[in-house]
């Protein structure tokens, strides 16, 4: 019988605790991590065990990685390097020039790192249904395979070396905002011509015009009232600023994508960084959001 595969989770927000339990469920041995007491309980409630320091972790050979910041990451990553990890899944919605550099710094002590952002929120993350963009070397990516399948079920592909993960992963995301921003300004409109919103919205995720925003975040998160998707608008509004910084690095400037960036912006003045990222709907589509409020 072969050993049980063990891995570490480090960072045990919405997104890397519900992968902790995946991996759990897989049939891991998983021990996870967080700077915060509550968020380690939280796991701990589940029967998972935890530590208080990522000196803790030293000997555990797959760690993934799920991060606030790109910044969060370059502080992680040179100490789980040097306590011997072997490979390094990294999830973190983070900076290209930072994966390509911690991939460099991995591999000079023999260690592989890939950059693997992922789709699909807590939900899939629970599931083990995610989808990834993997950036990393050939050998790295063979290294964290057996991660990648436990998280995705296979449901990933790889983009090309170190940090193009999260290239294509920042424009997905800045895609995404366009589409949460522009579905709401329509369904105001049909809303207008006293259309039911949601009617308008199951007509559109059928045609040409469909999108998961139509289909999925209206129905489900926001003609529902609920508002509770589990992703923040600050981390929207962050991926949105990122992918034109990634676009400006290569000396384009796409305007319809900038003008997508300045709407989040304007949404995350006016509701905070706290708010779910599906309350953008309260700016793009105020008169929509308005009769929800009214009918309650």
């Amino acid at each position: 019988m072969p050993p049980t595969p063990t891995a570490a989770v480090v960072g045990l927000g919405s997104m890397g605790g519900a992968m902790a339990l995946a991996l759990r469920d897989a049939g891991w041995r998983v021990t996870g991590f967080d700077p915060s007491p509550d968020a380690r309980t939280r796991l701990g409630d589940e029967g998972v065990d935890t530590v208080e320091s990522l000196e803790a972790l030293a000997g555990i050979p797959h760690i993934v990685l799920s991060l606030p910041s790109a910044a969060i990451v370059e502080t992680t990553v040179p100490s789980l390097v040097a306590q011997g990890a072997a490979a390094i899944v990294d999830t973190t919605t983070s900076e290209p020039a930072t994966s390509a550099a911690m991939a460099e710094l991995a591999a000079r002590a023999g260690v592989s790192f890939v950059d693997a952002p992922v789709s699909g929120g807590r939900a899939g993350a629970r599931a083990g249904t995610l989808s990834a963009f993997v950036g990393g070397s050939d050998a790295a990516v063979a290294a964290a395979t057996p991660l990648l399948d436990a998280l995705t079920q296979g449901s990933y592909r790889r983009i090309g070396g170190p940090g193009t993960g999260n290239v294509v992963k920042l424009l997905n995301n800045i895609l995404a905002a366009a589409n949460l921003a522009t579905v709401g300004e329509a369904l105001a409109v049909a809303h207008s011509y006293g259309i039911e919103p949601s009617v308008a919205a199951e007509g559109i995720s059928g045609a040409s015009g469909a999108s998961r925003a139509s289909s999925a975040s209206y129905p489900e998160w926001v003609l529902s009232g609920t508002f509770d998707s589990g992703f923040s608008l600050g981390l929207m509004a962050r991926d949105a600023r990122l992918a034109l910084d990634v676009a400006a690095a290569r000396g384009a400037r796409p305007p319809l994508l900038d003008a997508v960036a300045g709407r989040w912006q304007d949404a995350l003045a006016d509701l905070g960084a706290d708010a779910d990222f599906t309350e953008i709907a309260r700016t793009t589509a105020p008169d929509l959001f308005a009769a929800k409020e009214s009918t309650r």
